[in-house]
């Protein structure tokens, strides 16, 4: 057994566990599975995330789009048991900053912490963003007066309603996790009713024969090496696995669950199979009525693979289509609302081990919630958003695009420090599949993914097109936001050594800290 050493970030009351884990002060026992899964698929925002990407997954792929969301389901769901074993064993608010340094040290360990907050921050931005349109766009439908959809257009109106957004879901997250959870499930349950009775009414169109271009089904629909080409597939994949992001969510309330060992875990596997069926469904009704022809309502139409529910709700769902702009609309709310749980609850943990200034281990004395962290992640998410707004949305497009190598990064790293950390305690079949083939498996298709993006977005032409001396500017967002963190690290190392000194935070593994099964 090697030495604890309490975390000087601690705050009176706080007990300290193995290896150097202490709690941090959060409103424990306050969210069960229900909440938690709830929380989980609110933060992946299916309907908001589905009418951006059915389209371009169809342009990449054609009918194979179901195939597809079946391939990037597989790393998640290996990974999500990966993360859940972890979980399992040490309970921590941290998630992948503090597993990844318990598996392999402060260095790799701060790095999986910024690439989350990296991710999740962009994501709130862009998400404030898309509330911002469809809250017009939905004003203009009530209203019946096209012209307010374009007050969207209008930068100084948008970035102002999107303060008015991120100050809302802010103020919502630092009332701690009841305030979250009572929001979530109304906003939540509205989503998926939504969802559902479009499918629904997409498949009994075809039935009916008034389907746009009904397509029969089809089983090779599921194959997804029938894609056109190895590189429209990997496209789809990288496009899938950003789809399914945001069920980690669940591992960062662990602190906050009822049963923070087991809890969490299920509702991150709960979570990824409740949206993995949800997809299928939606993406095969989507299919048989529209087809992927280049046609009005085509799904190959490029004029509405940006908004495919947009385009479809009326001819679909007739009269109750402003239905699916609230689904939308209350879909990115949600999101934006339940994201902040993430960063916030990662820079408190890595506040609290002293790999953040000690600001960040605040705690809000009323609501046990993750106070000065909370709004921090408003404040530089709204600001990146005006910054980006003002400057071009070309580089918020390609800014998002980015977010595919944040994640396999991330997630990566969280999946070989699953593997690394029970190495010497793979008692059993199910220890060797869960802690082991699992994880490593997940691991390698996210690596794979990562390095072929970050090739691929050196190309001028990847994204948006723009490029800084031949080279893509993708790829340069990617290596300002990884050389940033590294920088940031440093100043940390150098202003506060003790977490980079294994003084706060100590490395080992299962065995040394018997999680031996």
């Amino acid at each position: 057994m090697t030495s604890q050493h309490p975390s000087s970030g601690s705050t009176p009351g706080t007990s300290t566990l193995t290896g150097g884990l202490s709690e941090k002060g959060l409103s424990a026992g306050s969210i069960g599975l229900l909440g938690a899964t709830v929380i989980g698929i609110s933060c992946i925002a299916p309907a908001y995330t589905l009418t951006a990407s059915l389209g371009p997954t169809v342009a990449a792929v054609g009918t194979q789009m179901p195939g597809i969301f079946l391939v990037g389901f597989i790393p998640m769901l290996l990974v999500a048991l990966g993360y859940r074993e972890l979980n399992n064993a040490m309970p921590d608010a941290g998630t992948s900053f503090t597993w990844a340094t318990r598996a392999f040290g402060p260095w790799l360990g701060w790095m999986g912490g910024w690439g989350l907050i990296v991710a999740t921050v962009v994501v709130l931005s862009n998400l404030a963003g898309v509330a911002v349109d469809f809250f017009y766009l939905m004003l203009a439908q009530l209203l019946g007066n096209p012209s307010l959809a374009d007050l969207t257009n209008n930068v100084v109106i948008n970035v102002l309603t999107c303060l008015v957004f991120m100050v809302a879901a802010c103020y919502v997250s630092y009332r701690g996790m009841e305030t979250t959870k009572a929001v979530q499930y109304v906003l939540v349950a509205f989503q998926l009713i939504v969802l559902v009775w479009f499918s629904v009414a997409a498949l009994l169109r075809v039935v009916e024969g008034t389907a746009f271009d009904a397509l029969a089904f089809s089983a090779d629909w599921f194959n997804p090496f029938l894609a056109p080409s190895f590189s429209a597939f990997a496209a789809g994949v990288s496009l899938s696995i950003f789809i399914f992001w945001g069920w980690d969510v669940t591992l960062t309330m662990n602190e906050e669950t009822k049963n923070p060992k087991t809890t969490p875990g299920r509702a991150a596997t709960l979570t990824v199979g409740i949206i993995f069926a949800l997809y299928i469904l939606v993406a095969v009704a989507a299919l048989m009525f529209s087809g992927i022809g280049a046609g009005e309502f085509g799904l190959g139409n490029e004029e509405i693979q940006g908004n495919v529910f947009a385009a479809l709700a009326g001819p679909v769902m007739g009269p109750f289509a402003i239905l699916m702009s609230l689904a939308v609309l209350s879909s990115s709310a949600a999101s934006l609302q339940s994201t902040f749980v993430g960063p916030a609850r990662t820079m408190l943990s890595m506040g609290h081990y002293k790999a953040f200034p000690k600001r960040f281990a605040s705690i809000s004395p009323r609501y046990k919630s993750p106070a000065f962290a909370t709004v921090m992640a408003g404040i530089v998410a709204w600001g990146f958003y005006a910054i980006m707004r003002v400057l071009s949305t070309d580089v918020l497009t390609d800014t998002i695009l980015t977010l595919g190598m944040m994640i396999c990064f991330y997630y990566g790293v969280t999946a070989f420090a699953c593997v690394w950390y029970f190495r010497d305690s793979l008692n059993g079949p199910r220890a060797i599949l869960l802690k082991l083939l699992a994880p490593l498996i997940g691991g390698v298709i996210l690596l794979v993914i990562f390095a072929t993006t970050l090739y691929d977005s050196m190309n001028p032409d990847y994204g948006s097109g723009s490029n800084i001396g031949g080279v893509g500017l993708v790829f340069i967002l990617a290596k300002v936001l990884f050389i940033g963190g590294l920088v940031l690290m440093l100043i940390q190392r150098s202003v506060n050594p003790a977490f980079f000194q294994g003084k706060t935070l100590t490395k080992g593994s299962s065995k040394e800290h018997g999680h031996v099964e």
